[in-house]
């Protein structure tokens, strides 16, 4: 057989590696792949591992190119409902596959090893938390582990992970050293939008939605603020804002959808406020969304970020990751305090004919208390006044909803009253609209940041007030002050709620310290990953880079990149043996050398001329009681020092060398030498 012929082989050492890899690469990329997707896939493992045991031959080229045509149709058919980039992705991944099946030869190898680093960097930019950069790190490290088989065939499994993965570790400084010096450039063209399902809050509500997002424990988002947080009744989280409502839902106005759609365009004018504020940054998680969250009134001059006219932070891009944004809060500003017509018309508006029992109670109101804030605490003061209940379970309504709500069940949650509050203030002549965020958050203590999660979704209510602008009133803290004022979870079990849907969830470990202790320092690394890693930006690689060079100058960049390169390399070639340091005797040599200046002072002096053998033999004849152990001792010596070891070997021999040394030194001291 040629050289060239047997360098096209695949061993079946590589073709384990293969299976392995095939496996660990596509895992993470289930929930992109579509079923027809991932019954290929199936296929071409199952025929792989047949071909690695050998029930089965290589399938035809023909049949594998039917499988691609047929794949790429299917594709075509359903891209309008998955979106082009998930189309290209399962694109790439059937080809992985099929070419993972019809490999004959070494090149074949290395073309689907390179495919499966290009699918590892996909996962990463959909999937950015600390757990998946930990397991993409191990599936890189095995797919270095294939190149790897394909030169080192000589050696066992445990040792080409141990090469591949040495390799991986090499690398790691000069990845880190790029990370920090590389200019933080905008995207050079934009990538299509994944149609992926939408989470957390929806830009229209009705009685039961926000009941729905209690029965989740998904993180919303995080903040970590500049001084200590606000407390726990201060924290309304912005989000949504409905103008609009047609008797059984509230909607956002025409009007700030036609600027949201509009917003790669135009800027909306809302100019900073003034005063004093809240200085802190939100980690948001990905929802597919674009609005985002703040305390009133928020205002960030972020890179991407739009400021709302009715006071909402909404993002250009959907948020298909997670975001940090910045923002400076300012809670004694008045928001609108002068009222446009058209926008005091379109909060005052109500459907025809609509709940006709609460139009007149709210009637009442206007007639009892002709004063606007009078008015409205008798409305709040109404809830309590009343036998209101404050539940996750409340009872059905008919077409009426707010009239079944008021007069016949009275019970709900936070939408129904809402909902109720805002119906009353439009109907006795004041503007209101409804708002729904978050309310609260879990204060990490050892990291010094909040979480909100999906379950702490709120609404309330805003209210034109003359001389105050927008001022908000939450019926909720009426009818459950411990709601707001300590949390959700102060008010409602967790088991009935936002656990019940969720056996694995970690906020069930709030009930044991020690675990509880353990999923906050877990949660803390997820978080400090978010902010150092992910969120990594211009501003923080200046104020790094500024701490180790002091002025920035581009020469200063170069010199560091140079040097520290220069040690990296000079690193990774002493550790693949390429350089070597003069250190005068080595070990070994001293090692026997000390060993026969024992046996000096033992009477057996060594003759210069004599090789290590003969010295041997000559202690056997003076020592019998260290003979065996001597013959030992040289021939490590021998075998270090004239005979060609591999580096693994070598090494295990120098182990065996010096502990056989270390058992003749103790027994010439202790005189059994006899």
């Amino acid at each position: 057989m040629t050289y060239s012929s047997q360098e096209e082989i695949i061993s079946r050492h590589s073709l384990l590696w293969l299976l392995i890899v095939n496996i660990a690469v596509l895992a993470p990329l289930y929930d992109k792949l579509t079923p027809w997707s991932m019954a290929i896939c199936g296929i071409c493992l199952v025929w792989r591992f047949g071909i690695f045991i050998g029930k089965v031959a290589k399938p035809p080229r023909y049949l594998v190119t039917a499988l691609a045509i047929a794949s790429a149709i299917t594709l075509a058919l359903v891209t309008s409902e998955i979106g082009l980039l998930n189309g290209l992705i399962n694109l790439l991944i059937l080809g992985y596959a099929l070419k993972y099946i019809e490999m004959r030869n070494r090149r074949d190898v290395r073309t689907v090893v390179l495919v499966g680093y290009f699918l590892i960097a996909i996962t990463f930019i959909d999937q950015q938390s600390i757990f998946y950069a930990v397991n993409l790190t191990f599936v890189t490290g095995i797919n270095t582990c294939v190149l790897v088989s394909l030169y080192r065939e000589d050696v066992k499994l445990k040792d080409t992970a141990r090469i591949g993965f040495k390799l991986l570790l090499q690398s790691l400084p000069l990845a880190a050293l790029l990370f920090l010096v590389l200019p933080r450039l905008p995207p050079l063209w934009m990538v299509p939008q994944q149609k992926s399902t939408q989470t957390g809050l929806s830009d229209e509500v009705s009685f039961g939605d926000i009941t729905e997002l209690t029965r989740s424990a998904a993180l919303a988002f995080r903040a970590e603020f500049s001084m200590s947080p606000p407390s726990n009744q201060q924290l309304y989280w912005r989000a949504l804002v409905m103008e609009d409502y047609d008797g059984s839902k509230w909607t956002q106005n025409s009007s700030i959808k036609n600027i949201e759609e509009n917003t790669p365009f135009t800027t909306p004018r809302r100019q900073q406020p003034d005063g004093s504020s809240i200085q802190y940054s939100v980690i948001a998680e990905p929802s597919n969304q674009h609005w985002l969250f703040g305390l009133d009134a928020a205002f960030s001059s972020d890179t991407g970020i739009i400021n709302l006219p009715d006071y909402r932070l909404y993002s250009v891009r959907t948020v298909d990751q997670k975001f940090q944004y910045h923002v400076d809060s300012y809670p004694q500003y008045a928001m609108d305090k002068t009222l446009d017509s058209t926008v005091r018309r379109l909060n005052l508006r109500l459907p025809d004919d609509v709940n006709p029992r609460a139009f007149e109670l709210a009637q009442s109101f206007e007639e009892r208390f002709p004063d606007p804030e009078t008015r409205l605490s008798a409305m709040m003061r109404y809830f309590t006044e009343q036998p209101y209940f404050y539940t996750l379970t409340p009872p059905r309504v008919g077409p009426q909803q707010i009239d079944d709500f008021l007069f016949e069940n009275k019970a709900g949650f936070c939408v129904h009253y809402a909902s109720a509050l805002t119906f009353l203030a439009r109907a006795s002549g004041l503007p209101a609209r409804l708002v729904t965020g978050y309310q609260g958050g879990e204060f990490n203590q050892s990291a010094g940041y909040l979480s909100v999660y999906q379950y702490m979704a709120h609404a309330w209510t805003e209210v034109w007030v003359e001389n105050r602008g927008w001022v908000r009133f939450d019926p909720t803290a009426m009818i459950a002050p411990e709601r707001v004022l300590e949390g959700f979870d102060a008010y409602f079990q967790a088991q009935d709620s936002y656990l019940l849907d969720s056996p694995f969830s970690p906020l069930r470990l709030r009930e044991f310290p020690l675990l509880n202790e353990l999923r906050l320092t877990l949660a803390s690394i997820d978080y400090y990953w978010s902010v150092w890693v992910l969120g990594f930006d211009k501003n923080k690689q200046e104020k790094i880079l500024q701490k180790l060079l002091g002025k920035v100058t581009q020469q200063k960049i170069a010199i560091f990149m140079l040097m520290s390169i220069t040690l990296i390399g000079l690193i990774i070639a002493y550790s693949a043996g390429l350089l070597h340091f003069n250190r005068g005797k080595d070990r070994v040599s001293t090692t026997y050398l000390r060993m026969c200046y024992l046996l000096e002072k033992k009477g057996v002096i060594r003759d210069k001329r004599l090789g290590p053998t003969d010295f041997c033999s000559i202690v056997e004849q003076a020592f019998p009681g260290i003979a065996t152990d001597f013959r030992r001792f040289t021939h490590y010596y021998v075998a270090l020092k004239y005979q060609p070891l591999s580096p693994h070997r070598r090494k295990k021999t120098v182990k065996l060398f010096l502990s056989q040394s270390r058992k003749l030194k103790l027994k010439i001291i202790k005189g059994k030498t006899s």
